[in-house]
């Protein structure tokens, strides 16, 4: 289905244009009408299928027919980089609407605040923020959201995952009981039916494709002992030098400093980034990433939901995700919208129980690939020996 097709004004159609978006994602082609409607909306689909746009489209729709002197809509996020990301995709869809939005965080610059106190007081037309800077400027009595029309949450379940349900439910006592509410999740845990049930009135719901990879990304897993993890990976980047673009989760921020260290390359640039850093150098170790001016990219599960980075060739799990969702979410960094990459995930004897999770979440086996010789041959991987294949399997590695 293309945007004509969904009844949008005339001025965001063009601005859908500017964009370069010619047809709606699925989600996009069910929440759109929906939304419309002025219907409250659970959505559930995976990271990288459109979500954001799917709210943004008819929220801004409806300010560019109304033109409110107020707050319009308030977008709740789990993180700093998220609203960050929203509030620019904001300005690039309402570069000829005179739509106003800002991000409000925290850890930003001291100017920040006094930026978001204008933009609260005065009503910008979106506001999009993480819930604990949010409360700080409600207790202080200058936040009138009394007009508001739309709530949005976005990665609701990640919100709920990190302790934000208080918060959540603090922020909506400030929020007139008459208004349409969007929840987007990449998941439906049964916290997210209990949340419903207090802040939405008999939501429509849109379920797509939960927790799978895309069809594009070509999933392997090494089965190593810990210290075989980093030679590995130095030699999958050396192998592949038409990979410029590639992102290493790990666990733990303090594994993060060590693998930049261990992966320090006269040739291409490493970068670190976890909220040990400050917000500005957090921005800046992104941007340098999506410029390309820096290769590899190792994270925390900062960056595995709701980031928009494009063309990323490449995602190792250096570790192993606890939660077999997680998994889902850093492999979807890569082939997004309809492209191809490689997910590879490193596999010790310990975490086995986690692959299986994984596997049996996503319905099937992840192709195990051979180790290099000199890894092999010097440590054997997690279970002692190098694993087995079938001659399929054998076939298959080599044609991808």
């Amino acid at each position: 289905m293309t945007f004509d097709e969904l009844d949008l004004d005339p001025d965001i159609l063009d601005a859908i244009d500017y964009m370069g978006f010619r047809e709606a994602t699925p989600v996009q082609e069910q929440a759109i009408p929906t939304i419309l409607e002025g219907n409250d909306l659970i959505a559930c689909a995976q990271t990288g299928t459109g979500k954001t746009a799917a709210y943004l489209l008819p929220v801004m729709n409806d300010i560019t027919g109304n033109r409110p002197s107020h707050t319009h809509t308030l977008v709740l996020v789990p993180t700093r980089e998220l609203a960050l990301q929203i509030d620019q995709q904001i300005q690039g869809l309402a570069y000829t609407l005179n739509i106003t939005s800002l991000a409000v965080y925290g850890g930003g610059e001291g100017t920040a605040w006094d930026q978001e106190k204008a933009a609260l007081v005065h009503g910008a037309d979106i506001i999009v923020a993480t819930p604990g800077r949010l409360i700080s400027h409600l207790n202080l009595g200058y936040v009138k959201f009394s007009e508001l029309k739309v709530l949005v949450l976005d990665e609701a379940d990640r919100m709920l995952d990190i302790g934000f349900h208080d918060d959540i439910m603090k922020i909506i006592s400030y929020l007139p009981k008459k208004r349409q509410t969007l929840m987007f999740s990449a998941t439906m845990p049964p916290k997210i039916r209990s949340l419903s049930k207090h802040i939405m009135k008999n939501p429509a719901e849109i379920s797509l494709e939960i927790a799978k990879p895309a069809e594009g990304v070509l999933q392997a897993v090494y089965l190593v002992e810990e210290n075989q993890k980093l030679p590995l990976l130095n030699s999958l980047l050396a192998d592949k030098p038409e990979y410029h673009s590639i992102l290493v989760f790990s666990s733990t921020k303090k594994k993060v400093h060590e693998i930049v260290r261990g992966l320090r390359s006269r040739d291409y640039a490493v970068e670190g980034i976890s909220s040990d850093l400050e917000q500005k150098e957090r921005e800046e170790t992104l941007i340098r990433f999506r410029s390309r001016h820096t290769r590899v990219l190792v994270a925390t599960d900062v960056l595995s939901r709701g980031i928009d980075i494009k063309d990323i060739n490449l995602v190792v799990n250096y570790d192993a995700p606890s939660d077999a969702e997680d998994y889902v979410h850093r492999v979807g960094r890569t082939a997004r919208a309809d492209t191809t990459g490689v997910a590879i995930t490193l596999v010790t004897r310990a975490d086995m129980y986690k692959l299986q999770r994984i596997e049996k979440l996503i319905g099937y086996q992840v192709f195990r690939a051979p180790l290099p010789g000199f890894i092999a041959a010097g440590h054997g991987d997690a279970t002692g020996r190098r694993p087995s294949r079938s001659r399929s399997d054998k076939r298959r590695f080599r044609k991808r």
